[in-house]
Parts: C-alpha cells; structure tokens; sequence
C-alpha cells in the first residue's frame, strides 16, 4: 500500500456530528481543521517516508498531532491515546469513530525522520506562510527578541559523577556490541565500582579517599581505551559515541606523569564551554545568567509585535547554554534576511546590544533598539566620559574636553578579539592640566589613555547612548516588554523550560513544533476574537495606594 499524501481527507459524516453535538463551541484541534487545513497537507514531508514497504500514516496527520502535543503538553502515549478516544482529534484527523490510531512509537520515528531529513522547520514555515496569505504576519515594521532557559534532560551530576558515568556509559555500549570481548579486559572489581550508576552517595567521603577514587577511575579508563586502540581490539569498538566520548573527556581531565595516570589541575583544563556536562546529552553546556545557573540550553524566541495583527514568532534558535545573548543578534538578522522577514525596528534587552552589532544592524537598514551596556572604564562619568572626548577620525586624532590633542593612534585588537584604537594623550600635557586628578587620577605621571571602537561602531554607541537619555525613547522601548509574556506562555503553557529529548538536534525540533503551537493558538485567538490577557498584577499589588 502506498503511502497517502494528500492530506487530512475528508472528515467522516458521522465524526462530525458527534464532533459538532459533543462540542458545539469547538475546540482547537477542530478549529485547526477548519481554518489551516492546507497547513497539514504533508506534500513536504512525503520525501521522508519510502513510497514502497508496509502502509504509513500520512505525515500531514503526524504533523497536526505532533503540534497538538505540544499545545498540550502530552507524552507520546498520551498523544497516541488522543487519536484513539478523543472525538475533537477524530474531527481534526479526518478519522471514523472506531479508528484505532496508530502505535505511540510511531510519533517518535517522525521526529527522527524530521531531523535526519534537516526539515524540523518545515511546519513552522508552512504556519507562517499560510498566516501571511490571510494577511495577518506582518513582519516589515517592528519585531522583539529574548531568550529562555532550557533545562536539559538529564541528571545534573558533579565532576566524579560524570567522570565515572562517562566510563560506565562506554562499558555498557562495548557490552551490547562486544560483550566476550569486553569480559576479558575487565577484572572483577570494575563490577561494583560502575556495574551500577555512580552517584554521590555511592561515592567516598573525605578529600583523599575521593582523589584516591578518581585517579583509579581514570587509570581503569586509560586502561580500556588502551585496549580498544590496540591492535588486538575490535576497529569497530572505536567508532561507537560513548567510546570516543570516553576518549574526550579523559584527554580533558588527565594526564600520564612518569607512567601513573593522574587528573589534571582544575587550571589545566578546558573551559565550560568545550566540555560536557553528560555522557547522555553531550552537547549540554552549564550557563549562567542574572544570577542563575543551569545545565542544558538557551533558546531565542524573535516575534513580531504590531497592534493590529497577532504577535507571531518569525524565528527560532536554540543553542547551548554557554553561549552569550549578544552573539545572536547577527545569526537571528541573517535568519530574517533569508525568510524574507527583517523589521525595520528590532528591540532587545541590554544582553542583545553592543557598539558592533549597532553598527552592523544600521548597515543592514534595521534600527536595533535596546539600552546598551554602561561604560565599565575607570573613568566612565563625569565631565572626562569617553563619550565628552572629540574624535577626529579622518585626522587620527582626539581632543579632550580641557582642549589638549592627542595623535598617538593604535589599532589593537582587544583581549575579546575586538578590533579597538587605543588613544594616548602625552604625559607632559596631562600632568599640566588642572582637571588631572578628574581625568586620569590612576596614571602617576603618565598621560590619560582611552579606547575606542572602529567608527561606525563608535558612532552607533554614541547615538544610542545619547537617544537612550530621552523619554520619548524610553516610551517606544517599552514596546519590547511583550515578549517576556510570550517566554512566559512558552513556559507556563507550552513546557519551554524542559527538554523533553537529549541532543540539541532534538531540543531544537522541540522549541520549532512548540513556537508552531504557540503561533497556531494566537492565529486561533485572533480569528475568534478572543482578547489577549491582561498582565496579572498580585492581589498584594492591587493594595497600592492610587495617585
């Protein structure tokens, strides 16, 4: 039987009567069928799936019921469960009354199927597309930008745990493929130090006994990684994830001193950002932001924001947690420009805004709007700011506010990688001025020096810093504050906050199919004229006192 790709069929005479009496309001898996059928075709997706071989279920309907999972936060039995007893899903699937669905394991083969085929933003494109053609994504004016943070799906271990559940993981994958081979490598001991999980309350107490530990949790590793890379090892052993991933993290923590395996010096290792944090989820990183740290991911949720359209998320990117707010600005505008979806206005938080992507947005027609980082120099106020000195920059010079003049011009790159000039003023001149203790009271004897960015980047700071003094910017700014609802109904409604799958392939196609969800319940909305919410002001809040 080959497999249909038509679409959603035709609903069942009987399935829609029962769907209309039982709900005459609706719900939104029958509202979708009503209104974005087209969406749910699967013509897209039918390249994944073989045209010969035992009959499918047509991914149009794996892809309508893979979104109302994530509308509603169900498991992949429970979504399975829906198509079986739920009328409302009946309706929306085109399916008669005693259907009996389809296996719970088959929704997870389409997510494989989705990732392997690079196509996890097939359905998320579709929706907007289709939004557009009804007029209601506008994505020429403004658009606003933050991030969450997402939990991985794994046990948060410390430095031992993850050591001795690296080498474990290994063990038990040279087991499933290799096992007599294996059987002789090891000596009976190795049974109970990783035979099960290793976690804290297993392991030793007290400093010595712990080092002591580690070191023959390292020594036991060389060993079998020795043995796997002879050349009486099996050449296939060496090619398995949790092989090489046992070869990684020992090169990152220890080293062979006169023969004897030893752990490397916390300095002597590789920073948080080169290093997994988990043997089952190996591109998870450990981040840090306002305070809180987590193991897992950050996705970046970018939204349009006009009042007489619904806000619509335009762009999705999820990545590590280690990585900074402010390295995203030019992948999400690039992802923009090729969708055809770049706002004239893009406003983001502090995190998002430095002097060169200012610089880089103007260059690119987008105005970017977002308070930019204060000065963090010695001397950052005052009437001997940075910004009061006068820059000369077809003349490579710098006057500073007292009138004194400054050539000695540098070009450097800054210990980030930053292109920058450093500007020094002349020792003689300085120590004359009267204002010296103001200006430069660090220096001892020696003249003021400062450091500027290339000029397009400068320029851009020095209008955003000054744009930024004024109400009436503060008053368009606070435009950016809807998209910490959207975060939050991610969060609250959707279960943005928790990877449900390992590898950021996988959270990635999570974060796209919830940013789905979320677009077609705010389509539904719009079309039903359904209010958008107020903002929730505490019952303690609404005791304050009025003007």
């Amino acid at each position: 039987m080959s497999l249909r790709v038509s679409g959603l069929g035709e609903i069942p005479s009987e399935t829609e009567r029962v769907a209309r009496a039982v709900c005459p309001g609706g719900s939104l898996a029958m509202r979708l069928r009503d209104e974005f059928a087209d969406v749910f075709s699967g013509e897209e997706f039918a390249v994944l799936f073989p045209r010969r071989g035992r009959p499918a279920v047509p991914p149009g309907a794996l892809a309508l019921v893979t979104v109302l999972q994530f509308a509603e936060g169900l498991s992949d039995r429970q979504a399975a469960d829906a198509v079986r007893v739920r009328i409302d899903w009946k309706y929306a699937l085109g399916l008669e009354l005693t259907d009996t669905g389809f296996d719970y394991s088959v929704l997870s083969e389409f997510r494989d199927r989705l990732v392997k085929g690079q196509m996890a933003d097939g359905l998320f494109e579709h929706v907007l597309r289709a939004a557009k053609e009804r007029g209601l994504l506008k994505t020429s004016g403004r658009a606003r930008t933050d991030s969450a943070q997402v939990l991985a799906a794994i046990r948060a271990v410390n430095h031992l745990e993850m050591v001795g559940e690296t080498l474990r993981a290994a063990l038990n994958a040279l087991a499933v493929v290799f096992p007599q081979w294996l059987n002789a490598q090891v000596d009976e001991e190795w049974f109970d130090r990783y035979g099960h999980r290793v976690e804290e309350a297993r392991l030793p107490k007290g400093k010595d006994k712990r080092k002591a530990w580690i070191e023959q949790a390292g020594a036991d590793g060389m060993r079998l990684l020795e043995a796997v890379f002879s050349p009486q090892g099996p050449r296939e052993a060496r090619s398995l994830d949790a092989v090489e991933l046992l070869r990684q993290v020992w090169v990152q923590n220890f080293q062979v001193v006169d023969g004897v395996v030893r752990e490397r010096d916390a300095k002597n290792v590789p920073p948080g950002r080169l290093r997994p944090f988990s043997p089952y989820d190996t591109d998870a990183r450990a981040g840090a932001k306002r305070g809180t740290s987590w193991t897992g991911y950050l996705v970046q949720l970018t939204e349009t924001c006009e009042p007489d359209a619904p806000n619509l998320i335009t762009h999705v990117a999820t990545t590590d947690a280690s990585v900074n707010d402010s390295k995203m600005i030019d992948g999400i505008h690039a992802g923009l420009r090729a969708r055809g979806r770049l706002p004239a206005v893009h406003l983001v938080d502090a995190n998002y805004i430095d002097a060169q992507g200012l610089a880089d947005a103007e260059q690119a027609g987008i105005k970017l709007v977002g308070p930019i980082q204060p000065d963090t120099s010695t001397q950052s106020s005052g009437r001997f700011a940075s910004d009061a000195f006068a820059v000369d920059w077809d003349g490579t010079k710098v006057t500073c506010p007292n009138g004194r003049v400054a050539d000695a011009w540098y070009p450097r790159v800054s210990s980030h990688g930053i292109p920058v000039i450093r500007v020094r003023f002349p020792a003689a001149g300085c120590r004359a001025c009267p204002d010296v203790n103001d200006c430069a009271p660090s220096k001892a004897g020696r003249g003021r020096e400062i450091t500027l960015r290339e000029r397009a980047a400068h320029e851009a700071m020095k209008r955003n810093r000054a744009d930024q003094k004024t109400s009436e910017w503060w008053d368009f700014y606070q435009h950016r504050q809807g998209i910490e609802s959207t975060v939050s109904q991610g969060v609250r409604a959707f279960g943005l906050r928790r990877s449900r799958y390992r590898g950021r392939p996988k959270t990635s196609l999570q974060h796209l199919f919830t940013a789905t969800a979320m677009n077609l319940a705010r389509l539904d909305a719009w079309i039903t004229g359904t209010p958008r919410a107020r903002t929730r002001i505490s019952r303690f809040e609404r005791l304050r006192p009025t003007a």
